[in-house]
């Protein structure tokens, strides 16, 4: 080894504290900001980043020639808020300077999605290993789009809210789209055509996390008194499930960054406790959008597949937790997937439906397309008819509901004694009719109500499948 002289012993430590003490450091944005960005428009959208400590950091936008202007704090972090004009496909630059600048070029303007959940989110377009996306293939090698951006933040699982995260954006194309979040690139894709503006998406994601791991300590303690908060990155037990990890490092670093609405894809880990779910649920929801503070954000969210789990708590109950999301959580909208005929995978191969039916949900309550049909029927009343209960969905008896022609098998009905019978069921409108000969007076209806059966029903306009659904509380 050699030997290191006095001097050279002194230029290592001053090397050393000049690595732990930048004191001429240069411009650092955090790393949401970059080469090929996409900014939401019409909006004040934050920049952040470090500098120099105490120093003066400007930011000029090539769209209006504008120079904004703040200081950084005592250890260097700076933050301002620039102006965005109507989306277009014009690339722009965003130049950062506090006496040596730095350029964040081909940045467009346009609509931005934050996407995140379990790895049904997180599943890329190239697929999972012996698990496909379908059409995959065929939409990677035709997925040429400079004006759909995606930036992936790297896995992180951390005790401590992290400041800054890793990842870069990159512009759709066959190089690229295999590695983006497939759900979250048929939601954008649907919204590129429709809107005709850049869409960015920006992909936060973790397989197998639980809801609990994406929020703060507060927000999971008042639903949970008694949770166990890791206080160092030792105490972390499960690194996708223990709470407050994931947010910690991977949505902590980007709240605030400009956005429209966020996507949510995940479930099936908190499927053993279906009550707390809703409360939890509605907690997150309701603190990120207190963390992002630019109001009451659209928030869809897909509803778990049907799926052969091999025991524990009957999916059909944290399938009924989600949809009572749209009930307790405002300005919310579910994509039922009771069609992705996935029953011995979890990770359903029919992704596009995942992404577009949310791209649907957005199309018309965010973006006021409100004449196209975006969401899946429910029940909007019961009335018991002798030995038929008739169940009347809360859309139009025209042109209402169809079966494609295949009988229904589906249904349950229980009397007073809660003994549910296999039923028989016909659709006429909007309306269904359920007999079985073993119940004499029905009192409730099920619908695929189990782990593992697809949906039988959908509605003519739109081809949306009908949840799986129960009219009792037992």
């Amino acid at each position: 080894m050699k030997k290191i002289t006095k001097l050279g012993y002194l230029g290592f430590i001053l090397f050393a504290a000049s690595m732990l003490f930048p004191l001429n450091a240069e411009i650092k944005m955090a790393a949401i900001f970059g080469d090929n960005m996409v900014l939401q428009q019409q909006s004040d959208v934050a920049i952040w980043g470090w500098a120099k400590a105490n120093t003066t950091v400007r930011v000029t936008t090539s769209w209006n020639k504008k120079n904004y202007s703040t200081k950084s704090d005592g250890k260097g972090y700076w933050e301002l808020k620039v102006k965005t004009p109507t989306a277009s496909f014009t690339p722009y630059t965003v130049t950062v300077s506090d006496g040596k600048a730095i350029t964040l070029n081909n940045v467009l303007i346009g609509e931005v999605w934050i996407c995140s959940g379990q790895s049904n989110m997180e599943m890329p377009m190239k697929g999972f290993s012996n698990q496909p996306i379908e059409g995959g293939p065929e939409a990677i090698v035709t997925s040429t789009n400079p004006n759909i951006r995606c930036f992936t933040v790297k896995r992180a699982s951390t005790s401590a809210p992290q400041e800054d995260c890793e990842g870069t954006w990159e512009m759709a194309g066959p190089a690229t789209t295999p590695n983006f979040t497939a759900t979250g690139y048929y939601f954008g894709r649907l919204l590129n055509r429709a809107l005709n503006v850049p869409v960015g998406l920006i992909h936060t994601s973790w397989g197998g996390s639980r809801i609990e791991a994406w929020m703060t300590s507060s927000s999971i303690q008042s639903v949970i008194a008694d949770v166990e908060i890791p206080a160092t990155d030792a105490d972390i037990k499960s690194r996708n499930g223990t709470p407050t990890v994931l947010y910690n490092g991977m949505l902590h670093p980007i709240v605030g960054y400009g956005m429209r609405g966020a996507i949510w894809y995940q479930g099936e880990s908190n499927r053993g406790e279906p009550d707390r779910y809703v409360e939890l649920f509605d907690k997150m929801v309701r603190e990120w959008r207190t963390l992002w503070n630019v109001g009451e954000f659209p928030f869809y969210y897909c509803q778990i597949a049907p799926y052969n789990y091999g025991g524990g708590l009957n999916s059909g109950f944290i399938r009924e937790a989600q949809a009572k999301g749209m009930k307790t959580t405002p300005n919310t909208g579910m994509a039922v997937l009771m069609d992705s005929e996935s029953p011995d995978c979890i990770h359903p191969p029919k992704k596009k439906i995942a992404g577009e039916r949310m791209a649907l949900w957005a199309l018309a309550k965010t973006y006021g397309m409100d004449k196209i049909h975006y969401r899946s029927p429910e029940v909007e009343s019961v009335t018991m008819e002798g030995r038929v209960a008739v169940l009347t969905m809360d859309i139009p008896g025209n042109p209402g509901l169809t079966t494609y022609g295949k009988e229904v098998l589906q249904f349950q009905v229980a009397g007073n004694d809660k003994r549910f019978y296999p039923a028989k069921a016909a659709v006429a409108g909007n309306r269904i009719f359920v007999f079985s000969p073993n119940v004499e007076k029905p009192v409730a209806v099920r619908y695929c109500f189990n782990n593992t059966e697809a949906t039988e029903i959908f509605t003519v306009e739109g081809n949306l499948p009908l949840s799986s659904f129960r009219t009792d509380e037992w």
